[in-house]
């Protein structure tokens, strides 16, 4: 069973790199078919076969990538993956559009259908930086892009989706039902409980506008209680100028540190709504409880008042409200971490390689 591996831009380090990689563990021979690779901003891929579309020789691709949209269908439409028995696209974009021989299988590992083209449409514009007429000619672009992805979203032959939420997108905007949901990996094992806490509470995030860092800000400047924030993007300065001298702008820190930090904070603070979220799972493995928002993938890893705390209003005072209430004492660490453990990387291992051989072997059948 030959194999190629398909990802949509090699630009930056995230939850779904890390998916990658795993399925480049299961598959080690397998090149890797992307947009664009930028190895000076994401490590650990020195050692793989990469092969990149032409935008790879437009300038500045990686920063700027949003300004090649345009030709990215024809980009994502070149790439020749005739050759190959099996294509595993890892996809939140467009990388699923490719054109494969009637022969060759197509498994898709969605992240989430294209955010800028469905659940984000509207709010998109408004966050670019470019001046209004970008602004207002982008979303006659964004119609047409649109109703390419949706045709896109029919070449592939199975969507594996990564939680029960974007399973549910995956439906409402695809029309396609997903074969199965296979959580992405998780290295728990990587975790630990410390003997000692602090007295902080922490983020960790992209700081993008869709991460709804600022209602934490918001709400900690209001709580005047220590809030550590792991993470940099293109709000940071924003953040900065609004937050007092009780929250602490980390940047970019190592995983030892990350992994120290998550054990003796009082709670991880998860404020967005996210496609899955390996982050309050990294800190559960760490015996920490998680205040997240009630919505997307938290609803299938934290357990309420087992595992952390909801608050069912995305709102910088509902979070302050479950702040105040929150009694870190009363959440057993062990309990906790035991919970982290379901979503241990063998799980993710096992449950696709198995569905990758049978959904083959089901293909060449016919």
């Amino acid at each position: 069973m030959k194999v190629a591996l398909l990802h949509d831009y090699l630009n930056q380090a995230g939850g779904a790199e890390r998916v990658l990689l795993a399925l480049a563990e299961l598959f080690p021979d397998a090149p890797i078919y992307t947009l664009i690779h930028d190895k000076k901003r994401l490590a650990g891929f020195d050692n793989k076969d990469i092969r990149t579309s032409f935008l790879q020789k437009m300038p500045l691709a990686s920063s700027k990538i949003r300004w090649y949209l345009p030709l990215m269908p024809v980009a994502v439409e070149q790439l020749d993956l005739s050759n190959y028995d099996v294509v595993i696209s890892s996809s939140s974009a467009l990388i699923k559009g490719i054109i494969t021989h009637p022969r060759t299988l197509h498994i898709c590992y969605c992240y989430t259908p294209t955010r800028y083209l469905w659940s984000d449409t509207h709010q998109y514009p408004k966050d670019i930086p470019e001046g209004k007429l970008v602004k207002h000619v982008l979303p006659v672009f964004l119609s047409k892009l649109r109703q390419w992805d949706h045709l896109a979203a029919q070449r592939v032959d199975h969507f594996v989706a990564q939680s029960n939420f974007i399973a549910q997108r995956i439906k409402n905007y695809y029309n396609r039902d997903s074969s199965a949901i296979i959580h992405p990996p998780t290295d728990t094992e990587n975790f630990y409980m410390s003997d000692k806490l602090g007295d902080y509470y922490l983020l960790i995030s992209r700081l993008k506008t869709y991460k709804k860092v600022d209602l934490a800000v918001k709400a900690f400047n209001k709580l005047n209680i220590p809030l550590k924030i792991i993470g940099i993007g293109e709000e940071e300065q924003k953040l900065k100028k609004i937050a007092k001298a009780n929250i602490e702008f980390l940047g970019h820190v190592s995983e030892d540190e990350k992994r120290k930090l998550l054990s003796q904070c009082l709670a991880l603070i998860h404020p967005q709504e996210e496609d899955y979220g390996l982050t309050p799972i990294e800190a559960m493995a760490s015996g920490r409880p998680v205040i997240a928002y009630q919505g997307g993938g938290a609803l299938e890893t934290v357990k309420d008042k087992k595992t952390g705390k909801f608050f069912n209003e995305q709102t910088w005072e509902a979070l302050i409200d479950t702040v105040i209430k929150f009694e870190p004492n009363n959440y057993n660490p062990q309990e906790i971490k035991s919970h982290a453990d379901k979503f241990n990387s063998n799980n993710f291992y096992q449950q696709m390689k198995n569905f990758i051989t049978k959904t083959y072997q089901e293909f060449k059948s016919f």
